[in-house]
């Protein structure tokens, strides 16, 4: 099961012992930080956790597989993450 925002809400609020709004609004800003740099195409590094990357895609032949229809996908931009040597060691154990 994936770890949910709630729940990182409430082991924050438990681990500086602050009220659950408090907490809340820590995880809001936080998120709404990494949200701002990506958007505006920056990268965000985490120190001991890993790295989130802006890419640029070029725009590309595809085609749909329900029809088999050629068509070209855009151009876009995509997040990737590539995790620490230190959490990968963690993870790794």
């Amino acid at each position: 099961m994936a770890l949910t925002k709630t729940e990182i809400t409430e082991k924050i609020q438990k681990k500086l012992n602050i009220s659950r709004n408090t907490s809340y609004n820590i995880m809001e800003d936080f998120l709404e930080i990494i949200k701002k740099s990506l958007e505006q195409g920056e990268d965000v590094m985490i120190s001991g956790f890993g790295k989130f990357c802006v890419n640029e895609k070029k725009s590309r032949k595809g085609r749909n597989p329900a029809t088999n229809e050629e068509m070209k996908l855009p151009a876009r931009r995509v997040v990737t993450f590539k995790c620490s040597g230190k959490l990968r060691n963690l993870i790794n154990q």
